[in-house]
């Protein structure tokens, strides 16, 4: 998947829940009552975070913790380092004395290889350090994530998984756009990945089918797909801001280099664009010309990327630049501003920027892609398709008719967090074979 930054809240302040809602295949569809399923609650896995709140992965992870923290009433979310610090062996018990301790007992600061003696009989012996183990656990991977290489990337969840059954969340999966050598290199670092799973997840069948062509794995692929829960919409839509706007990480392929295009083929003139700068961004100086905005900031690494677009734009008459990280708030008001919302991403496998823009109440311009059909059928009168050459018709269109960028009434935006912390959950009790 491909995500933006996210809005939206974790959900963490809903009452715990315990109704029935009968089946995983209920809980997974969505849609109708969002209650929780029925759960063994002991057969819940720590849902492992990172702490890095701008990237998508990392905050999905934390809001997906949250909110199934929520409605079972077990603490559940475990740093990572926490994670591998528990998994690395030390010096105590001979091997097979390790105690395994129940995790959602524990503050995570407690979580160490001394914390608690062993027991001997029902009654504490001479405290003595011993492993404490983490029985289950739930990633959400994507290799950029979790090492500085695919390699390293699935040597740690090889390594975790040595001591801890672990369940994955796929993100980001290779496919032919990565190219020759970083397909190869990613598909064997994800293949390593599945192999040491007890459960796997992707968010939607596009990616499932990923997994396979990619690949080539066969085994059993549970399909969540990300969540929107719309924001409570204004009274009146704000002014629009005469922006085509792309939400998320900057990066090559992302789709901003095609809306430049686009908007510089336009019909309508434009004068020359002044591109001023703010550090290693740059804002759009004209307010009254169609102008292309990032709202977010350069992925590590494509910050040069990011100016030279600027001044290919620039040379075209488009204004063009990036408005750095945005925190929530700041993201959803933009979002509402922006004469014309696009996810041009050509090669998404799941975005999170689609599902940001649907929060928003915005209606986005999206590729006619198998995953963006997809997402169109999940959730009727969300997007709106283009083929392949037509975006800049699309935008043209989308500037004459500007109610046409806005969500309709009856728009379909299921399923929520809730419907989908309780698919995970329902997952990991009566899908799973720990």
């Amino acid at each position: 998947m491909s995500v933006g930054s996210g809005t939206g809240g974790t959900g963490a302040g809903r009452p715990v829940t315990h109704d029935v809602a009968g089946d995983r295949h209920s809980a997974r569809s969505a849609a109708t009552g969002g209650a929780a399923a029925t759960l063994d609650l002991a057969e819940l896995p720590v849902i492992v975070t990172h702490d890095d709140p701008q990237h998508g992965v990392s905050a999905y992870a934390a809001r997906i913790a949250a909110t199934v923290e929520a409605r079972t009433g077990r603490h559940l979310a475990l740093d990572v380092a926490d994670l591998l610090d528990v998994a690395e062996p030390h010096d105590g018990p001979e091997a097979g004395s390790a105690t395994p301790v129940d995790p959602y007992l524990l503050d995570p600061e407690l979580l160490t290889t001394t914390a608690l003696p062993p027991v001997v009989g029902g009654t504490p012996a001479d405290p003595a350090p011993v492993d404490v183990v983490v029985p289950r656990a739930h990633l959400q991977f994507t290799d950029r994530l979790w090492g500085p290489s695919p390699a390293a990337a699935a040597d740690v969840v090889e390594h975790l998984a040595d001591g801890t059954a672990l369940t994955v969340t796929l993100h980001d999966l290779p496919q032919p756009s990565d190219g020759e050598r970083n397909l190869r290199r990613r598909g064997e670092a994800y293949a390593r990945v599945v192999a040491v799973a007890r459960g796997v997840v992707v968010n939607s069948e596009h990616e499932r089918a990923l997994l396979r062509e990619t690949i080539g794995f066969e085994g059993p692929v549970e399909v969540i797909p990300l969540p929107v829960d719309p924001h409570p919409l204004p009274a009146g839509r704000p002014e629009p801001d005469g922006d085509v706007a792309v939400v998320g990480f900057f990066y090559p392929g992302k789709g901003h280099a095609e809306v430049v295009a686009a908007v510089a083929g336009l019909a309508a003139g434009r004068p020359a664009a002044e591109a001023g700068r703010v550090g290693d961004d740059a804002t759009r100086p004209v307010a009254d010309v169609t102008g292309v905005v990032a709202l977010g900031r350069a992925s590590p690494g494509h910050e040069g990327e990011l100016r030279q677009l600027v001044d290919e734009a620039a040379a075209l008459g488009v204004p063009f630049g990036a408005t750095g990280y945005l925190d929530d708030a700041t993201l959803l008001d933009r979002a509402r501003r922006a004469s014309v919302p696009v996810a041009a991403h050509q090669h998404v496998s799941a975005s999170g920027s689609i599902a940001t823009w649907v929060a928003a109440g915005r209606r986005p311009l999206v590729p006619d892609t198998r995953y963006s059909r997809e997402m169109a059928t999940l959730r009727p009168g969300t997007l709106t398709l283009y083929p392949e050459g037509g975006l800049a018709t699309a935008i043209a269109a989308a500037l004459a008719d500007p109610a046409s960028t806005w969500l309709d009434e009856d728009a379909v935006t299921r399923p929520g967090l809730d419907e989908v912390a309780d698919a995970y959950a329902a997952l990991w009790t009566d899908g799973v074979r720990w």
